[in-house]
């Protein structure tokens, strides 16, 4: 199914809410609006955000579930779209984003 939709003017609105760039964004965007895409599914913004900040630190999921204090079975979760981070986690993964330092601390 095709659904109508400015790609820019979405992906510009995502970013503003995020308060920072999301690279990947705007191809999860042109899969959503062409109806393609792994299994037909949606990237969310959240996905994004827990892959972005993960690999930014460099670490594996497993080094970086340790880091978070999460169980590597629910980071994969987050990152493939099964379940949404709570709230202070996704506080905590732009912090991550931003500052990939932190996950030393956090160890």
């Amino acid at each position: 199914m095709k659904r109508n939709f400015d790609i820019e003017k979405v992906a510009r609105a995502i970013e503003a809410d995020f308060g920072e760039k999301l690279p990947d964004i705007r191809a999860a965007l042109a899969e959503v609006k062409a109806g393609t895409g792994k299994d037909s599914r949606i990237t969310t913004p959240e996905q994004i955000l827990v892959r972005q900040a993960r690999e930014k630190s460099g670490l594996t999921q497993a080094e970086f579930a340790r880091s978070i204090a999460t169980p590597v079975a629910t980071l994969r979760d987050w990152e493939q779209g099964r379940f949404v981070p709570p709230g202070a986690v996704t506080c905590l993964l732009r912090l991550i984003t931003k500052h990939p330092e932190l996950t030393e601390e956090l160890a």
